[in-house]
């Protein structure tokens, strides 16, 4: 039986893939490429390139593979991006999920493993933040995510579908090999904007807001290496095949890290100094989120490898300087030409 990874061109789902073409899993992958890129993926896996909520094209895929399992990628996840294109994220996030959800049900598939967002809390009450915790989006990207994730329970318990919803806190790094990592051209995950930064692509880095009730008065993150992301997943997935029942999981590490204690962590490994402009703070973004990360370790079989910023940073500083050369090699060639 196969699992299907929607958006797994894109950093998590290549990642995603990796992980379980690795475990001799048989996987299939559609992807609009968008935001993705088809070499992320491991040689051998088939790649249908198209939109995930075109429900013809995923019904055919669930029958010619035999799908039994769908874990949900595809879709936009920029907060500030978000604020201007509300429309755009309800599309890409919700209205997309729900026509994959119709394929998945038409097509028998019983299992599905969502990706969410820690963003569907806004600024919670209590950190760390249990999943119990009330849910105030303060983005339309955090909202698409929690109408997703109602949406989701509506259907599984009509058509006997179980599932996980894993909320995100932040990703970051890239596979410890630097086989693959975070391509996207002007992404804006701090880390990525700082080893940049740190290879001399990005003059500067951008903190937004700096006058928050925090230790340094900038935000306050839980990072989670994308690699134990990718094993929470394959746990999620082992769970839901040994008859879990449908589960909201934390996916975090329980340490949060202010945003100016993340660069100067990124400054040390790259032993180079990047400037720092401070900046308002942003609509949408919230002051300090941590994981209550008890459940996810109490219900599934994960023990994450990677849990300390110094090594997402090395891993994700690695990957940039690998990516910076191939894309400095491929200018030179085509300057040559």
């Amino acid at each position: 039986m196969t699992v299907l990874v929607t958006g797994g061109a894109g950093y998590i789902g290549s990642h995603m893939v990796l992980a379980l073409a690795e475990a001799g899993e048989s996987v299939v992958v559609i992807d609009n490429l968008s935001t993705g890129f088809s070499a992320m993926l491991p040689e051998g896996v088939p790649l249908f390139i198209g939109d995930a909520g075109d429900e013809n094209l995923v019904e055919g895929v669930i029958s010619q593979h035999k799908v039994e399992s769908i874990i949900h990628f595809a879709g936009s996840v920029v907060v500030p991006e978000s604020m201007r294109d509300p429309l755009g994220y309800y599309r890409n996030n919700t209205m997309v999920t729900q026509s994959l959800l119709r394929a998945a049900v038409k097509g028998g598939v019983n299992r599905f493993i969502f990706s969410s967002t820690a963003a569907v809390y806004g600024n919670p009450d209590q950190v760390p933040v249990p999943e119990t915790a009330p849910t105030r989006p303060l983005s339309p990207y955090g909202a698409s995510k929690l109408m997703t994730e109602i949406m989701l329970h509506d259907v599984a318990s009509a058509h006997g579908m179980n599932y996980v919803v894993l909320r995100y806190f932040n990703v970051a790094g890239a596979d410890p090999e630097a086989r693959i990592g975070l391509a996207t051209v002007g992404a804006t995950h701090l880390l990525k904007i700082a080893v940049e930064a740190a290879t001399g692509q990005r003059a500067k880095i951008d903190v937004f807001g700096t006058d928050y009730p925090t230790p340094d008065g900038s935000c306050i993150r839980d990072f989670i290496h994308v690699s134990d992301l990718a094993q929470a997943h394959r746990a999620a997935l082992s769970y839901l095949r040994a008859g879990g029942s449908s589960v909201t999981l934390n996916c975090g590490y329980g340490r949060g890290y202010s945003v100016l204690e993340t660069v100067e962590t990124v400054k040390r490994i790259a032993m180079r100094n990047i400037p720092v402009q401070y900046a308002p703070r942003r609509p949408g973004d919230v002051m300090t989120m941590v994981a209550d990360t008890s459940r996810i370790r109490g219900l599934l079989d994960w023990t994450p490898k990677y849990d300390d910023l110094e090594t997402i940073a090395t891993h994700a500083l690695a990957w940039e300087e690998k990516l910076f050369r191939e894309r400095g090699g491929l200018a030179q060639q085509a300057e040559s030409a």
